[in-house]
């Protein structure tokens, strides 16, 4: 008899674990080749674990709700058909609890609050330790302020001495992260001296106000994707100061346009042409013109994106967000925008996403026209440093301004929304790449193929 261990995969570069959300198979079931024996959920998407061989599922090693370090063996298959006779192996040691996943398996946020903290604080890493530490102990450790030095003093009691939750929460109950780790910074001369700096730990955060309830009220738990969303939200408002600078733009001549050649491209390509393509490519356009947009901050330095990568907001039926990327948009022409935006709008909506494509985004545009918004001001994605809304289409009377002298006349008008992290984004540049924007979809070509 012949087994094979089901091993828990890499699915993103960033991704160090994942929690078991539920098992599809019980021990004794038989499997097929690539069928699902268990769904995951990392911090950024949720996904199922097929089977690379057929066989009869043996032993789980890991409970519902365990967190798995990538790579680690999660059930064992006999590829031979018999469960009876596969020896029983004891379970791998415990590992750090993760709280069941309540929702429904429904895709994460594409830039979520690890991987932006990862940017933010390149000192705290995994890379400069001697053992493994999950992500979840890692944004333990950045939020109280731990450094890398104090991590490893900590005592572990996980799997290989490995630091769980409670064990850093324990530590920074003891006091353990009440004095910051010294550093070798040179004392300034006499000339160079300044007021020292307030302590980080005198600072007060601000705790949310308590709420009372009233008869009737019904209280209803966030789930996962939402609680990940509101994190992301409030870390990206404490990083970035924002910055929104709005532009009107007349794009009449681009919508008589696409009213010309959609039932075309329907015909030929069986499926819709929206207006987000043409966004997506007006933007990338105006990032060629002005490249410090596609760049994200990295302590005191600025690192600018080779490749620009656009990630577009899309709501789930659910309620909640999901935000897939459009890699090298700037490679593609607007069929191929067209069909990217389309797949990956309904592969969200039905939660088909897979990790790496709702990774790697170097700017962000969201549609609110499509609720009937004329404007909004959008939160920034972190690492990203800018973000653009969309309005809605409405007609609005204009002065259209001849040879022959001013005329009133009815055109189709929408406002563009900038946000933009004011660190290293300045009033100047945040404004003129929204008005480079409109300038391209105003000036579109209404006898342009597509």
């Amino acid at each position: 008899m012949s087994e094979y261990k089901l091993i828990m995969p890499k699915m993103g570069e960033s991704i160090a674990e994942a929690t078991i959300i539920s098992w599809l198979k019980n021990e004794g079931d038989a499997i097929d080749i690539d069928e699902a024996v268990l769904e995951i959920a990392t911090d950024k998407v949720d996904s199922e674990v097929p089977s690379m061989e057929a066989g009869v599922l043996v032993k789980k090693l890991y409970n519902e709700g365990d967190v798995v370090a990538v790579g680690e063996a999660i059930a064992i298959i006999s590829a031979s058909g018999s469960a009876a006779s596969a020896p029983k192996e004891e379970s791998s040691a415990e590992v750090e609890k993760a709280p069941a996943a309540s929702a429904p398996a429904v895709a994460a946020i594409e830039n979520t609050v690890a991987q932006a903290q990862d940017t933010a604080a390149p000192a705290l890493s995994n890379s400069d330790a001697n053992r493994f530490y999950s992500p979840l102990v890692m944004n333990i450790a950045r939020t109280e302020g731990i450094s890398m030095q104090q991590l490893e003093t900590i005592p572990g009691t996980g799997k290989d001495g490995r630091v769980t939750k409670r064990d850093i929460l324990s530590f920074v109950k003891d006091g353990g992260a009440s004095a910051p780790a010294a550093t070798n910074t040179p004392e300034p001369s006499s000339r160079e001296r300044v007021s020292p700096p307030k302590e980080e730990n005198n600072k007060v955060t601000p705790s949310a106000p308590a709420v009372s309830l009233n008869p009737g009220d019904e209280i209803i738990e966030m789930d996962r994707m939402r609680k990940l969303i509101a994190d992301h939200m409030v870390m990206s408002k404490h990083t970035s100061p924002h910055v929104t600078s709005f532009v009107e733009a007349d794009v009449t001549n681009l919508v008589n346009w696409r009213n010309k050649i959609k039932g075309g491209f329907k015909a030929r390509e069986g499926e819709n042409f929206t207006f987000t393509p043409i966004f997506i490519e007006a933007i990338v356009k105006a990032i060629k013109d002005f490249p410090l947009i596609n760049v994200s901050v990295n302590g005191d330095s600025i690192i600018k994106r080779k490749n620009i990568n656009i990630g577009m907001a899309a709501a789930l039926p659910s309620g909640n967000l999901i935000v897939p990327v459009i890699k090298n948009a700037d490679f593609m022409n607007l069929t191929g925008l067209a069909k990217t935006v389309n797949d990956l709008a309904n592969r969200a909506r039905t939660n088909k996403l897979t990790p790496d494509e709702i990774q790697g985004g170097t700017y962000t545009v969201t549609n609110v026209g499509t609720f009937g918004n004329v404007l909004g001001t959008p939160i920034i994605n972190q690492p990203q440093v800018a973000i653009m809304a969309m309005g809605a289409i409405v007609k609005k009377p204009a002065v259209i301004e001849t040879e022959h002298g001013d005329l009133i006349g009815i055109r189709h008008k929408m406002y563009l929304s900038h946000s933009y992290d004011h660190r290293v984004v300045d009033g100047a540049l945040g404004g003129m790449f929204v008005r480079r924007v409109a300038d391209y979809l105003e000036q579109w070509d209404e006898n342009r193929e597509v």
